[in-house]
């Protein structure tokens, strides 16, 4: 069963077509910078625009940087605030004439690594950080969803908010070292390490593929390991998500 999943991240909106049988892309991946500001017409147009790159006319899966209550759009850390409030499933169908359903980003993430990636064969209560614009959170229990979990807020012990100190975006704005920036991250799984004991951590987000880069930094009882999927993890579980609308 093919399906097209596409995820909206703060600085791009990335689609493909994806195999969910196999938890596999099978075409190139297509991104369009992030329009600023991220307002509901201006996502949606870019949406609009991916989906008439694969000429695509059937249900689409799409992981959105938000908490989504009953398809409406609770939060907007990393969009436009006009966000809020709005039944983004709804507004992207009618714009596209694709059936849609939405989901959390990171929890789309998280469907990706747990049936495909890193977490397939895991149990217990497993903890997804995506390290993007933001901090991205998604939390599994033997292998159920704790929806919208949005971890990435907390507050750190010197009073910051964990995404605004840890983010990837924040590497790169004041150019850390990876070791400079591993310790901020240890710092951070050390405060969800205190709060919810996981049996495993996965650290997801472009920085993945970079992980042996600070993993030396990472000083936890809890095991952690890098996303198997990296940056395709969101696009291939917003496609696993909307399987129940494949006919």
């Amino acid at each position: 069963m093919e399906i097209l999943g596409i995820d909206v991240g703060g600085s791009g909106i990335k689609g493909a077509i994806v195999d969910t049988v196999k938890g596999e892309l099978v075409t190139e991946r297509f991104r369009i910078p992030t329009p600023q500001p991220a307002t509901p017409d201006a996502v949606i147009d870019t949406i609009t625009d991916i989906i008439k790159n694969f000429d695509w006319h059937g249900p689409i899966g799409c992981g959105f940087p938000a908490a989504i209550v009953e398809r409406i759009v609770r939060t907007a850390s990393n969009i436009d605030n006009s966000w809020i409030g709005v039944n983004a499933s709804d507004r992207i169908q009618q714009a596209t004439g694709c059936p849609t359903r939405l989901v959390n980003d990171v929890d789309a993430a998280g469907y990706a690594e747990m049936e495909f990636g890193a977490g397939r064969h895991e149990f217990g209560t497993v903890f997804i950080a995506a390290f993007g614009t933001g901090i991205g959170t998604a939390v599994f229990t033997n292998h159920e969803l704790v929806t919208n979990t949005e971890l990435g807020h907390i507050k750190m012990g010197n009073g910051m908010v964990a995404e605004h100190y840890t983010a990837n975006s924040i590497r790169e704005r004041d150019n850390l070292s990876w070791t400079e920036w591993g310790q901020r991250v240890n710092e951070y799984l050390k405060e969800i390490e205190f709060l919810l004991w996981p049996d495993l951590m996965i650290i997801g987000g472009g920085v993945s593929k970079d992980f042996q880069e600070f993993s030396e930094c990472l000083d936890l009882e809890t095991r952690i390991i890098p996303a198997e999927n990296q940056n395709h993890a969101g696009i291939i579980g917003a496609a696993l998500s909307a399987r129940s609308l494949a006919k």
